[in-house]
């Protein structure tokens, strides 16, 4: 369900009811009477909608976290909220930058439209700018010709889906200005080849069984999941076209199952 296009239809139905009142049907209504129902509800919600579209849109979104493709970064049942004009201002359902602020920078946790599907929202983070190249073999990641060092940070062990239990090794990286946590998984291939689809500008990539090498073309993002080796990014199906981006994670501000993941801020 397209949540923004919901909220919009809501405001401009209450709004429409408030403006017809206000404009032409108190006029008419006999003085002292009450106001029917179907113009005192639709009044009543109108400012409530019109305050959330309006933050909704241009300052914060509150997301969900359904999957483990980002521990352990973020688990699953992590709410958070995104920034939405760190990347620009857009206008809302149609998501069109009307005011460039920033560019996304290598390191930070990206919200955006799944460029298979957008009316999906995907997180990943950003590993590789437009012109970067980017090198992936045997689970070392180079950019531009230069490897990025990983430190041992011991082991991570989470259940996947509801049935297998998988203890992973975790590694510090380093992109940009963001030192972050990733896990790899040393039995699980580099890639799974029979995964990778035929997304546009493919083109600008080669595949092997150690791994893969891509230019990233201009306007577009190479993004991956902190959990590498179970993560469906950016190696599979391509690249993040600017337009896909709906903003900047910054915050988790609530788990059910964690109070103590409530505030912490997304690195």
């Amino acid at each position: 369900m397209n949540f923004a296009l919901v909220l919009f239809l809501l405001l401009v139905a209450t709004g429409a009811v408030w403006l017809l009142d206000y404009l032409w049907l108190r006029k008419r209504r006999p003085q002292g009477r009450a106001e029917p129902w179907w113009i005192e509800y639709p009044k009543s919600f109108f400012p409530v909608i019109l305050v959330v579209f309006l933050l909704r849109s241009f300052l914060v979104e509150p997301f969900k976290i359904p999957s483990g493709s980002m521990l352990p970064t973020l688990l699953v049942g992590d709410f958070i909220l995104v920034n939405k004009y760190t990347y620009g201002i857009r206008l809302p359902i149609i998501n069109r930058k009307v005011v460039d602020m920033s560019q996304p920078q290598r390191g930070e946790v990206m919200v955006f439209r799944y460029p298979e599907n957008p009316s999906l929202d995907y997180i990943k983070r950003v590993v590789a700018l437009p012109g970067d190249k980017i090198d992936y073999r045997d689970k070392r990641l180079s950019l531009n010709g230069v490897e990025i060092k990983l430190k041992p940070d011991g082991e991570f062990s989470y259940v996947e889906g509801s049935l297998s239990f998988v203890t992973a090794q975790r590694f510090l990286e380093s992109l940009g200005t963001h030192e972050h946590s990733i896990l790899i998984q040393p039995e699980a291939p580099a890639i799974h080849s029979s995964g990778v689809r035929a997304f546009p500008l493919r083109e600008n990539c080669a595949y092997n069984d150690t791994g893969f090498s891509c230019t990233v073309p201009p306007g577009h993002f190479f993004l991956m999941g902190d959990n590498r080796d179970s993560s469906s990014d950016s190696r599979y199906w391509g690249f993040v076209p600017e337009a896909n981006i709906v903003g900047k994670a910054f915050m988790i501000w609530w788990n059910f199952d964690d109070f103590r993941r409530i505030g912490r801020f997304i690195n």
